[in-house]
């Protein structure tokens, strides 16, 4: 029996630079902005896609091409929790310093960091940076000042700075982040000659609409980046590569099977093959334990990552029946009200135009103005996917047949 100690899934966490497929476009892209930095010349660019497309991933993957292909010191911070400028910058200096604090040089910049290295856990074991809040405000208005010293003194042993803000949310509808951050590369431009710098911007498509509103010009500074669902042959390629490494294989059909209910979305696709891999019994996956692996993955996606309102809303009585026959369509992020209308009831009828004040009230759908009138989009691609698999399962009443 194959050991469960160690699963080569990461569902909800970056997956490991050895795994990832796909996005070969994208980073190439950003590969030539990262070599433009390291010439000297400040990048940024802003990553962009829909919750559970990879972005996290995507970012990872960049930080460790940044360290071994550009020999950069590489962050990747992550500010979901974060609201404000002050506890930003607190992030992204503690994160340089648990980056650095082991390396060979660390003593030529802890100078850098003064008499606010604080450490922390059982026997010092972490560090921390934590600065007063008088200095936390100083280090705001002088961040670019900062930032230059910071790399002079690391010059010799790096080339320049990678930096990636991920889940950038929180702060991305702030007025006061959106002129900052303008300031910070306008001041960084015309002040230093030599400014070896990438800085990604990591969040939804949205919140970047939010920063364009409130501060127009803000947009020009930024290279777009976005990441959309993987092809099937990735997915593919993916599973293959993961199974292989805790030497499990996979028969035909369910490979074509968890291919087909991952959709393209990277979160589907790590929870469907957790799942198939920790009820599998006897090192082989067969249609079964992929099954069995849609069916556990739809729940644990519908606990986790859609919004517990939703959620209940989406499994309530009233529009369940609804929601299947949207199910039996094929899988698309887009439709309309005039033509799904034909596939239902007159029963259905009447109350679906509640049951689409209900999924707009709840962000589950907008209406898609560039595609006419009636037309509507889900706000997240997991949506319809998850809806889907949601009817597949009660139509063919595999549930029964399966452990869940």
């Amino acid at each position: 029996m194959v050991s469960k100690d160690y699963t080569p899934f990461s569902p909800g966490s970056p997956i490991h630079p050895e795994f990832f497929v796909g996005r070969i476009e994208q980073i190439e892209q950003v590969m030539q902005f990262i070599k433009e930095a390291n010439s000297g010349k400040q990048a940024n660019v802003f990553l962009t896609g829909d919750r559970g497309i990879g972005k996290s991933s995507f970012a990872s993957l960049l930080h460790h091409l940044a360290l071994s292909k550009e020999n950069m010191l590489g962050i990747h911070a992550f500010l979901g929790s974060v609201t404000s400028l002050e506890e930003m910058i607190r992030h992204i200096f503690d994160q340089i310093l648990k980056e650095t604090k082991d390396l060979s040089w660390f003593k030529n910049i802890s100078s850098f960091f003064g008499k606010y290295i604080e450490e922390i856990g059982l026997f010092g074991v972490s560090v921390s940076f934590a600065p007063p809040k008088k200095e936390l405000e100083g280090l705001v208005r002088n961040f670019p000042e900062a930032l230059k010293n910071f790399i002079d003194k690391i010059k010799l042993d790096k080339k320049g700075l990678f930096l990636a803000l991920d889940d950038i949310n929180g702060l991305a509808d702030k007025e006061d982040f959106a002129n900052w951050y303008k300031s910070f590369v306008d001041e960084t431009a015309t002040r230093y000659k030599d400014f070896p710098v990438f800085i990604m911007l990591i969040g939804l498509p949205e919140k970047r609409k939010i920063l364009s509103t409130l501060q127009p010009s803000l947009m020009r500074i930024f290279r777009p980046i976005e990441i959309e669902k993987l092809k099937d042959e990735e997915v593919e390629q993916f599973l293959l590569n993961a199974f292989k490494e805790v030497d499990v294989k996979v028969e035909k059909e369910a490979l074509e099977i968890m291919v087909r209910f991952s959709g393209g979305l990277p979160i589907l696709m790590h929870e469907i093959g957790d799942a198939a891999f920790r009820y599998d019994s006897n090192g082989i996956i067969d249609k079964n334990d992929a099954y069995a692996g849609i069916y556990r993955a739809a729940k644990i996606i519908g606990a986790k990552y859609l919004n517990p309102k939703v959620y209940y809303a989406i499994q309530s009585k009233r529009y369940r029946t609804i929601l299947r026959v949207m199910g039996q369509s094929s899988i698309s992020r887009y439709f309309n009200k005039a033509e799904f209308e034909k596939k239902l009831s007159d029963k259905e009828k009447k109350v679906f135009p509640y049951f689409l004040k209900k999924l707009r009230d709840l962000d589950i759908i907008e209406q898609d103005l560039e595609r006419g009138r009636g037309a509507y989009r889900f706000v997240n691609e997991i949506y319809p996917i998850y809806i889907w698999i949601e009817s597949e399962r009660f139509k063919d009443k595999l549930a029964n047949k399966h452990i869940i």
